[in-house]
């Protein structure tokens, strides 16, 4: 079996996902399903593997067994809303009405029972990853701002103000703005926003002329950490 970093399916793509399991034949199943529909498949084997790549990857729908066996798969719903992750969570879960109350009350987007109909996962798949896109490109920066990543501008809402970003600029506040309690090492954003770039001297750059057309407040330097999304 491939590891969690490398198990990508082939095919035309239609967005990526992140399964979160620790049973064998539950990781076969799906990974037939879900990557003969299209999608790449990231795999991790436990809570703290799940934690790590959500943190530091974007995903369309992270799927994940709440029977995990270490450490239960509600738990990393929890840690990731705290963390003020918002990429759409469906939990995989027993029959019972209440571990479908439990993990929609853990901050998961939606539910299905084992064992699952495949026609239903997929299509609860593609629900809330419709949903999610649906709502992506319009992210919340300071107070009434909101940067929308498909016209490339932030607006602000009370005042109608309209400030244009270059597609880098945008690519970069998007990454602070979908993780708004992180910090973000330099090393980080430079993988994360600027793919290919070889210098960190291009983030420094890039954050300095976010500041200069939206204020120094729209971006927090943490001293010997990286960089944060303005705090309100």
């Amino acid at each position: 079996m491939r590891n969690y970093e490398s198990m990508i399916g082939g095919g035309e793509t239609m967005g990526r996902l992140l399964l979160v399991e620790d049973d064998s034949a539950i990781v076969t199943l799906l990974e037939q399903l879900l990557t003969g529909e299209g999608y790449r498949l990231d795999l991790a084997r436990d809570v703290q593997q799940g934690l790590h790549l959500t943190l530091v990857r974007d995903y369309d729908v992270v799927i994940l067994d709440a029977e995990l066996r270490a450490i239960g798969g509600l738990d990393l719903v929890t840690r990731l809303r705290s963390a003020g992750c918002t990429t759409p969570i469906l939990v995989l879960c027993t029959p019972s009405p209440s571990d479908h109350v439990a993990s929609l009350d853990a901050g998961a987007d939606d539910s299905v029972a084992k064992p699952f109909d495949p026609a239903e996962l997929l299509a609860r798949v593609r629900a809330i990853r419709r949903r999610h896109l649906d709502q992506a490109h319009a992210l919340p920066i300071r107070g009434s701002r909101r940067l929308d990543t498909e016209t490339r501008q932030v607006v602000h809402n009370e005042m109608g103000d309209i400030v244009a970003l270059s597609q880098r600029e945008c690519d970069l506040l998007a990454v602070l703005a979908r993780r708004p309690k992180r910090v973000f090492a330099r090393e980080l954003l430079l993988e994360l926003a600027f793919p290919g770039a070889q210098s960190l001297v291009v983030v420094d750059t890039y954050v300095h002329y976010l500041r200069r057309k939206l204020g120094t407040s729209v971006i927090t330097t943490v001293h010997g950490r990286g960089y944060q999304l303005g705090t309100i």
